[in-house]
């Protein structure tokens, strides 16, 4: 059975140490000893199973605001050049409002 990293790291050591007991891999071996961070790192070694959870975003346009980051971040280069603050305080706060939406669209 094919097993992602979300549905291992929601069982419990005893059901990750029997899948790890069927499992013919150097990277498990001594399962009954390790501890539910070590075993689950093992099995994704020995499954070839990616850690990393991806995130994706959802309801807002993610390749728009991430150019009109690209746009105000060289205009805040050009305001810090300039040492116009004041256009340097909006131009980050820009940025950050930004960033923000697509930190609240990520599921």
């Amino acid at each position: 059975m094919e097993y992602s990293f979300n549905e291992l790291k929601h069982k419990t050591v005893a059901e990750l140490r029997e899948i790890a007991s069927r499992i013919e891999s150097e990277a498990v071996k001594g399962y009954t000893q390790l501890n539910k961070e070590h075993l689950l790192a093992a099995i994704c070694k020995a499954l070839n199973i990616d850690m990393y959870v991806h995130h994706h975003v959802v309801g807002v346009n993610k390749k728009k605001i991430k150019s009109r980051i690209k746009e105000l971040k060289k205009v805040r280069d050009e305001a810090l050049a300039a040492h116009d603050h004041k256009k340097l305080k909006h131009v980050r706060d820009q940025i950050h409002h930004y960033k923000r939406i697509l930190r609240k669209a990520t599921v």
